[in-house]
């Protein structure tokens, strides 16, 4: 389990230093526009990460939730009805962060778009 999570974390690092020598571009005569477009596209960038990222940590959090509930219900079967809400709830509060990340990438994308 360490080496797969080193392995993983060492193609993260190398993914993302990989991104910007992908992008690198010549120095040239910078103007608003080619500054501006530069900016939309690492915004995009960006906002694509933290969306994944979001998206995984919280997939994460639900598999955590879920495996405790179902285990405090093999634990207690008895129990399974007061889990039930709380359960639920934590799922919707989890859901709520990735569905918050999507709303503000799509509110980044048209306060920054150039029209």
């Amino acid at each position: 389990m360490k080496t797969i999570f080193r392995f993983s974390y060492a193609l993260g690092v190398f993914s993302l230093m990989g991104a910007g020598l992908l992008f690198a571009e010549e120095a040239a005569a910078t103007d608003l526009s080619d500054n501006a477009a530069s900016v939309l596209k690492w915004l995009a960038i960006s906002m694509g990460f933290g969306l994944g990222i979001a998206a995984a940590g919280c997939g994460l959090g639900q598999g955590k939730v879920v495996a405790a509930a179902m285990e405090g219900i093999s634990r207690n079967p008895q129990g399974a009805k007061d889990m039930f809400v709380p359960l639920i709830l934590g799922l919707a509060f989890i859901e709520l962060l990735v569905l918050l990340t999507f709303v503000f990438v799509f509110i980044f994308n048209a306060a920054f778009s150039i029209a």
